[in-house]
């Protein structure tokens, strides 16, 4: 199964030759892309040194245990060979989840879409919650979030807002969180107590680069015009605001943000390019439905996948049946608590195939 680790130290001091060579250095884009393999590679190397090691020494053991017919000396040799076999379980596993597909999106920064959905202010309140949460967990992961659209209402929620975070592996652990986000809780709006259901729609999309994405300027109608809603006066007096339609899909990106329209020009182009690119990788995701069936979630912006209980202070992802009684750790951006038992699932799901 691993045939395929023999020659990896090989590649390994191939990519460090590129890297050091000058043509490659003065070529960023291409720099980063032998970098970001070199990485990976070098996972590998390492990995698969460790786990031929302890290969080895297993042998050792074992043959030692055969020569040796001291009692105390017998039973230390056993206790070792017990640990070397947990160690070549874990290893052989990790490098099993090194042998999985990799998603050329994992290293990729996203756009993160969030929209009110049923519930009325609710929900809008809601989406400014989950944007906090989000921001949280950006912040601990030392990633940036820049917003590049919003649509707030007064009372401090969204009906939608989206941003951009940049920084290592974004999209690798923010893949799963596309889909609806249901809250159960007694709104601030709410006289009488009760408590209210309403939902809001998260999307992850994988930031295009100019490569994958290229937009001819012939196919887009750019309009102009005032801000609306709070800002200042040259936000409301001039036309900054940029409303651009892709006419052969018939998408349509606003951005009013900035008060520079050249630069909510440049945040309107970039959310257009992610959702042409979501919207091509969507359609290869449907021909290949059978694989998407083994995934966590579809990636369906319409699937119900977690609910957020206040008064149980209960979260639960309803694709892995995951419940948790840890919903203000959650809320407060410890988001890891749901994002790693959904990347040990999803792992867990392909290794059948492979085994």
């Amino acid at each position: 199964m691993f045939e395929k680790f023999e020659h990896i130290q090989e590649k390994r001091l191939e990519l460090e030759a590129k890297l050091s060579d000058p043509a490659i250095i003065g070529n960023q884009n291409k720099f980063r892309e032998i970098a970001k393999e070199h990485s990976h590679v070098s996972k590998i190397d390492d990995l698969y040194s460790q786990y031929k090691k302890v290969l080895a020494d297993l042998q050792d053991n074992k043959q030692l245990l055969q020569e040796e017919d001291d009692d105390e000396m017998v039973a230390l040799i056993k206790s070792e060979i017990e640990d070397l076999k947990e160690q070549r379980l874990n290893l052989d596993k990790l490098l099993k989840i090194l042998l999985l597909p990799r998603d050329p999106n994992d290293d990729k920064n996203i756009l993160l879409e969030i929209r009110a959905g049923t519930g009325g202010d609710e929900s809008a309140l809601f989406s400014a919650d989950l944007f906090r949460m989000y921001s949280r967990y950006a912040e601990s992961q030392g990633w940036k979030i820049e917003i590049l659209s919003s649509n707030p209402i007064g009372i401090g929620g969204f009906k939608e807002v989206i941003a951009l975070i940049t920084g290592k592996q974004v999209y690798s652990k923010l893949k799963y969180e596309s889909g609806v986000h249901r809250v159960q809780r007694v709104p601030e709006t709410e006289a009488q107590g009760r408590v209210h259901t309403s939902a809001v729609t998260v999307a992850v999309l994988p930031e295009a680069d100019d490569v994958e994405v290229q937009i001819d300027n012939t196919e887009l109608r750019i309009d102009t015009y005032r801000a609306s809603g709070a800002g200042g006066q040259h936000v409301n007096k001039t036309e900054s605001a940029i409303r651009i339609t892709h006419l052969p899909t018939g998408l349509v990106v606003t951005c009013q943000d900035e008060s520079s329209q050249h630069k909510n020009k440049a945040k309107a182009l970039k959310v257009l390019k992610a959702r042409l690119f979501d919207a091509m990788q969507q359609e290869q995701h449907d021909r290949m439905s059978a694989d998407r069936k083994s995934q966590v979630g579809s990636g369906d912006r319409s699937e119900r996948i977690r609910t957020y209980n206040f008064p149980q202070g209960r979260v639960s992802d309803h694709r892995i049946n995951l419940t948790l009684y840890k919903l203000d750790d959650i809320m407060f951006g410890k988001l890891d608590n749901v994002i790693d038992p959904l990347i040990a699932n999803n792992q867990a799901e392909a290794l059948k195939t492979i085994q």
